[in-house]
């Protein structure tokens, strides 16, 4: 039961972990490159908010959502 649990530390240590660790060394050299990931994540986000935006105003355009005080239960 002891090897399983080793196992299992065995395999967030040096696997699953291994790309943080690789930006963690990657950042004492060049910061930019290091945080390229959460810069991707950021444009990721900005996109998706301006869809979702888009697709909000074309529901809203439409007249597609009801708008009378007993559309939802809990009004």
């Amino acid at each position: 039961m002891k090897d399983f649990f080793y196992a299992i530390q065995d395999l967030f240590v040096n696997v699953l972990f291994a790309p943080y660790d690789a930006l963690r060394a990657l950042e004492l050299d060049n910061w930019w490159l290091a945080n390229i990931v959460s810069w991707i994540f950021l444009i990721i986000g900005f996109v998706a908010a301006i869809y979702w935006m888009k697709q909000l105003k074309i529901f809203n355009d439409n007249n597609e959502e009801d708008k009378t005080v007993t559309a939802h239960q809990y009004l």
